[in-house]
């Protein structure tokens, strides 16, 4: 697996299309949300959709699928987002949460005959600007682990490590963008989107 260095407010471009390519060419790389690592692929390639559920253990008839999107913009084309959304949407991202809607006819068969999909815009720029770079949005699912909250250089950099090798057979590549804060996204639910209901608490309140 090969790593790259890439950080918010210094945005590497050459990393990062060395980074869409590899996805454009229906790999998975793990790279970083603004709350843990992901892993990720291209959410409109219905093989490595596929593969990244099968490699977390994930059912997709069972299990909320999310993709991670460059903005609002991008968002509106995979997701049904009517004005109530839009607004609750608006107030809160980039940002810490995923927001369940009606999943559009764009997304693939995988997610044909689901109800919901789950949607991140999250506060960073390393992962934005992958998606804006893509066109479009990554398939998306956070690595959580217990030592990863520590932001200690020594033990941050042991676990990139170890991140790396428990995927080295799957993930082509890794961007490493330093200690994230490693609380989960909030999770909150917009099928009624007159009545967000809040599914799992996060970093930050929902305004």
């Amino acid at each position: 697996m090969k790593s790259l260095r890439i950080f918010s407010g210094n945005i590497n471009l050459r990393f990062i299309e060395e980074a869409v390519q590899a996805l454009d060419d229906g790999n998975l790389i793990i790279y970083p949300t603004d709350t843990l690592y992901a892993i990720g692929c291209d959410a409109t390639n219905q093989r490595a959709i596929e593969r990244v559920c099968r490699i977390k253990g994930i059912n997709p008839q069972k299990q909320h699928l999310s993709i991670m999107c460059a903005d609002m913009s991008q968002a509106a084309r995979f997701a049904r987002i009517d004005n109530n959304a839009f607004d609750t949407m608006r107030r809160n991202l980039p940002g810490p949460f995923t927001f369940i809607l009606p999943p559009a006819t764009t997304l693939p068969k995988v997610f044909k005959g689901r109800k919901e999909v789950g949607v991140r815009v999250p506060d960073d720029d390393v992962a934005r600007c992958l998606a804006q770079e893509l066109g479009r949005p990554l398939l998306t699912t956070s690595i959580i682990t217990e030592s990863a909250e520590s932001t200690d250089s020594d033990d941050y950099h042991a676990r990139m490590v170890e991140m790396a090798d428990s995927y080295k057979a799957d993930v082509s590549l890794l961007i490493d963008s330093g200690p994230r804060n490693c609380v989960p996204s909030a999770i909150v639910d917009l099928m009624d989107s007159s009545d967000p209901v809040i599914l799992r608490d996060g970093p930050i309140p929902l305004q």
